[in-house]
């Protein structure tokens, strides 16, 4: 017997819809249908650009099975602009997540208890674990050798539930690694990585927008 197929995690909510080339009566069409599942997985990894790993991990679903969803999902897409058809949206293994805007787990890269200046040589990482708004857990992940910009720490603390990194100085490169990640970032904090992490949860830490201006020759604009 085949394989039951697992529900599918998705984080917008989709109306039904219909797209077809102008100037032609639907009924003279082919139709194909993408499913909501499919729609997510064309969201996060073309939309959101999200590796495939981090986008599987929103899904709720393995590397391989997203690979076949987004593969699928494109050769759908591709076939309804190369050929002429219509596009339906429905259906799909799916569920609802909520997505309220409030992480649970957040990364600080710290150098002796604050806020280290640079992400990509800080000292370690500070990792909180949120519950009912407050502080739960707190525990220490160390850094790679060499410079963060460069190496898997983005994947690791990924992987870890991270989805949050709050920063001082950090360059846009690092910042498109750690979104590609699914971590959201924010730059601009200094202090005690704890108090910071409080603040954030008060609402008194918005991401500054400014990269690190230092170290212009360094491709990976730590």
């Amino acid at each position: 017997m085949p394989r039951p197929i697992s529900e599918r995690r998705i984080g917008r909510a989709l109306s039904h819809g219909y797209f077809k080339p102008a100037g032609i009566p639907a009924r003279e069409l082919e139709e194909v249908i993408l499913g909501f599942d499919e729609a997510e997985a064309l969201r996060l990894a073309d939309l959101e650009g999200l590796y495939h790993e981090a986008a599987a991990r929103k899904m709720g679903v393995s590397r391989q099975t997203f690979g076949r969803i987004i593969e699928e999902a494109r050769r759908k897409v591709a076939d309804v602009i190369i050929h002429g058809k219509a596009l339906r949206l429905e259906g799909g293994e799916i569920i609802m997540r909520e997505e309220n805007g409030m992480h649970t787990i957040i990364a600080v890269p710290t150098r002796d208890g604050k806020v280290d200046e640079h992400f990509g040589h800080c000292e370690y990482f500070t990792v909180f674990e949120l519950e009912g708004g407050v502080i739960a857990k707190e525990r220490r992940v160390d850094s790679p050798d060499g410079c963060g910009c460069k190496s898997d720490i983005a994947a690791v603390l990924a992987k870890d539930g991270v989805s949050l990194m709050i920063a001082g100085n950090m360059g846009e490169g690092a910042v498109r690694v750690l979104k590609a990640n699914g971590i959201d970032v924010i730059r601009g904090a200094a202090g005690p990585v704890k108090a910071v992490v409080e603040a954030y949860l008060a609402g008194a830490v918005k991401d500054s927008g400014v990269g690190c201006a230092e170290h212009s020759g360094h491709d990976c604009q730590h």
